[in-house]
């Protein structure tokens, strides 16, 4: 089977009764409370008008995004390594 751009791939079956898990995880939690936390300092910057906060705010919105990929990658991701829970 060929795709449009006519290059081969591959074809993946999704079950809709599999447990995808939707990110509850200390990974996933930590990462969004960091990243709400920075939401929150931006919003307040931007009604405020203090640029340098709003940038603030933005860059620990980043900051979440690298402690939920290296939690993650440390094993305390779904199905993690460190996690009772795994399969």
């Amino acid at each position: 089977m060929s795709n449009a751009s006519g290059s081969q791939g591959s074809t993946k079956v999704v079950l809709h009764g599999e447990d995808l898990g939707h990110g509850n995880s200390p990974a996933a939690w930590t990462c969004v409370f960091i990243m709400l936390i920075g939401a929150l300092v931006s919003c307040i910057a931007f009604v405020i008008a203090n640029a340098p906060i709003f940038w603030a705010g933005v860059v620990i919105v980043a900051i979440g995004l690298i402690v939920g990929w290296a939690m993650r990658r440390a094993g305390y991701g779904v199905g993690g390594s460190k996690l009772k829970n795994t399969h």
